[in-house]
């Protein structure tokens, strides 16, 4: 406890600083850099369902499966064939 908080409270708070950094990465011009965005979206993912299965924000918890399933989905069709 840090003065009556759980440091997994805290966890919010990387996790959004985590998903701002992909949206950017994303929407870049660069391949690699989107690539990169794409890996750490799914860190934001597992962050934000580490948080909201701590703070039982079951709603936040299928939202980021679906978003990394759509993710997951939308790089895979991206891919040349």
């Amino acid at each position: 406890m840090l003065g009556g908080m759980d440091w997994l409270d805290l966890l919010q708070w990387p996790a959004m600083v985590v998903t701002v950094l992909a949206a950017w990465l994303v929407a870049s011009s660069l391949k690699r850099r989107r690539l990169v965005g794409f890996w750490i979206f799914l860190l934001s993912n597992v962050l934000w369902i580490a948080w909201g299965l701590h703070s039982h924000a079951w709603a936040l918890v299928f939202l980021q499966v679906c978003l990394a399933a759509m993710n997951i989905r939308g790089a895979r069709k991206a891919e040349p064939a």
